[in-house]
């Protein structure tokens, strides 16, 4: 097989349709995951265009970061009201034992009075 240089490559893809360029300014490419980020500082990055759409070829050193997921659960002001009154607490101590039981008002309940025993 023949040996092509560079410029004969730069031809051929042309007649192909297809640009190559180097993206410039680019300081860190971020792939957000479920439960992790992978993160590539000081990339290169090469876009090649080919029939409308463009393809992006990532080079670099990649870090991975887990993500710690938070979820603030809404604690209906009703149930809140309810575990207070069962309880005989006040309404923060009743949120956040609705908060420690996810919102289950029996384990709420059972956890405030079993305190107060």
């Amino acid at each position: 097989m023949k040996k092509m240089s560079p410029r004969e490559i730069r031809r051929l893809m042309q007649r192909m349709g297809m640009e190559l360029e180097e993206m410039q300014g680019v300081e860190k490419v971020v792939i957000i995951m479920s439960g992790k980020n992978i993160v590539i500082q000081s990339p290169q990055i090469m876009v090649m265009k080919i029939g409308g759409q463009k393809v992006y070829q990532i080079t670099g050193e990649e870090k991975e970061e887990q993500v710690k997921m938070e979820i603030k659960m809404e604690i209906p002001e009703e149930d809140v009201q309810l575990v207070a009154s069962q309880t005989g607490v006040s309404m923060e101590e009743a949120r956040r034992a609705l908060e420690a039981t996810k919102g289950d008002l029996a384990q709420a309940i059972i956890l405030l009075t079993s305190k107060s025993s």
